[in-house]
This record gives structure tokens, C-alpha cells and sequence, in this order.
């Protein structure tokens, strides 16, 4: 069996309230109904930050500042690994709209603990709470 290791990033991008935005995984993926924050693979020719600049902007149609980077996350799901980057983030530019998601949603960190996560996303919202 060949170990492959997928870098994937993804924003944690928080509101003037403090309120982290989630988005639901859609029909006809993997994890669909699952929640994760939003973001996706890095190209071979990009660093982490460019590539989640991108990715929010093909995900939900806006820009973002990089704020800072919370600790990485590697998990294993049966089809593949991934190493996570995580960075907390603010909308600098238009509202977020879910372009490949089935829903987007601003939520506490208290609600947080009541969502279906996507495993690999639990220790990110984690991080971010303390």
C-alpha cells in the first residue's frame, strides 16, 4: 500500500461577533452532511497561503485576510491522508456565498460541539476555542 500525504488548507474565518463560518459538505461527495470549515487542496506550485486565498474565493465568492495559522492536523481516512493547515481568517471583501457547499452557516463556538464535524476539522475548532 503507497502512503500518499494530501496538504489541504482551510480557513477559520470568524465575524465582528466572534462567530466562526461552517459549511455543510454536499450530496455526492466524501463526508457529505458532514461540516468543515471551508478550503481544499494545495496546487503543486502554490505556498498555504495563496492556495486558501483561492480556495475561499472558489468556494464562497469572496476575499480574505490571513490572520494568523493554528496548529496543523494530520488524519487518515480509509481513501487517503491529509495534513490540514488551518488559518483564522476575516472576510476583507464581499459576503460569503456557498458555491460547492449545500449550506454555509455562522456559528458560536458553543455550538460548535453540536455539529456533525468532518474528523479531520474537530481538532482545528478545538484549537480555536482556547
Amino acid at each position: 500500500m503507497i502512503f500518499v500525504m494530501i496538504n489541504v488548507v482551510c480557513a477559520v474565518i470568524s465575524d465582528h461577533d466572534e462567530r466562526l463560518l461552517v459549511c455543510k459538505r454536499p450530496l455526492g461527495k466524501a463526508l457529505a452532511g458532514f461540516w468543515e470549515f471551508p478550503g481544499g487542496k494545495v496546487e503543486a506550485d502554490e505556498d498555504f497561503i495563496t492556495a486558501i486565498k483561492r480556495e475561499i474565493r472558489e468556494e464562497l465568492a469572496c476575499e480574505i485576510e490571513v490572520c494568523m495559522d493554528l496548529p496543523r492536523v494530520e488524519h487518515h481516512y480509509p481513501e487517503c491522508s491529509i495534513r490540514l493547515w488551518p488559518f483564522i481568517c476575516k472576510v476583507s471583501r464581499g459576503e460569503p456565498v456557498a458555491m460547492e457547499h449545500s449550506e454555509l452557516r455562522w456559528v458560536t463556538l458553543e455550538q460548535c460541539s453540536n455539529l456533525k464535524w468532518a474528523p479531520a476539522d474537530i481538532p482545528v475548532w478545538k484549537a480555536f476555542s482556547c
